[in-house]
């Protein structure tokens, strides 16, 4: 299941970091932050270009499998 949220509800729960394979440049960079802890028990994602604007909820696991499948297109 996901849920789409304003990154700014989540103030003070998420500390967001960027991906490792984010464009250099800035310009196509992916944010996420673990709230697995918080009520919403999830992985948060969000578009750096945008911060205030929303944030895809995924459960820890549809990110670990997300992670996974990513890594298998890895150059």
């Amino acid at each position: 299941m996901t849920h789409h949220i304003t990154a700014p509800e989540l103030a003070g729960l998420a500390d967001w970091f960027k991906s490792s394979y984010s464009d250099g440049a800035g310009n196509n960079c992916v944010e996420v932050a673990d709230i697995s802890a918080t009520r919403f028990e999830a992985v948060a994602i969000r578009d750096s270009k945008d911060p205030a604007g929303p944030a895809l909820l995924v459960t820890p696991e549809a990110f670990a499998s997300l992670v996974a499948f990513a890594r298998h297109f890895d150059v």
